[in-house]
């Protein structure tokens, strides 16, 4: 495999265009979650057209029902 390493970015280059800790990069890759990405020995190179994934972590917050008190 012919790796041409200026179609790929770092953790650390991923970390700063996504505003993540690169610790946030690394566990996304471990995940599957960044189509493309290689790990080549210890490093991980990951496309530079990746986008960042969705943050699955936040729901959106929904308002709880009022419930009615019936008094007996």
């Amino acid at each position: 495999m012919d790796v041409k390493f200026t179609d790929y970015k770092t953790v650390k280059e991923a970390s700063e265009e996504w505003s993540v800790t690169e610790r946030r990069v690394v566990m996304l890759l471990n995940a599957g979650r960044i189509p493309g990405a290689v790990k080549k020995g210890f490093i991980w190179l990951i496309p530079v057209t990746a986008p960042k994934p969705e943050d699955r972590r936040r729901k959106e917050y929904k308002q709880p029902e009022k419930e009615e008190h019936i008094d007996a």
